[in-house]
């Protein structure tokens, strides 16, 4: 894995994504949390193909503004990339993008960590169990 991987997805706003459908306000406008889970999905699929088998990333940190409304039905665009990966090449830090048609409506900072799935659900589980 090296710095420079871009992830870029597209869809349409619908209603379930709004911010008065995810408890996030009360107009009826692309939602800030919808926003930043598809940032975060977009940074996911974009380093999937460089993960070992049994590794997945998890999010450990946002810093995004979401700076412009966008309605419902309208096209979103997310662009990510990597430009960052830290010294034990644990951690992976994104620049991620979402634009409409109209421009931009959010930008900012994503950081994911490399985990072992196998690891990592087995301390989920002691938890469950604690």
């Amino acid at each position: 894995m090296e710095i420079g991987i871009k992830g870029d997805a597209s869809f349409v706003v619908t209603k379930e994504m709004l911010a008065t459908a995810v408890g996030s306000g009360t107009v009826e406008v692309f939602a800030t949390p919808a926003m930043i889970a598809r940032m975060e999905d977009t940074a996911t699929h974009s380093v999937m193909p460089y993960l070992d088998e049994g590794q997945a990333t998890v999010g450990t940190h946002v810093d995004v503004r979401h700076l412009d409304a966008t309605p419902e039905g309208m096209k979103v665009f997310i662009h990510t990339e990597l430009v960052e990966i830290n010294a034990n090449g644990k951690f992976l830090t994104f620049q991620v993008e979402a634009r409409d048609e109209h421009g931009v409506i959010g930008s900012g900072i994503h950081e994911r960590a490399i985990i072992n799935v196998g690891r990592f659900m087995e301390k989920v589980n002691k938890k469950k169990n604690a």
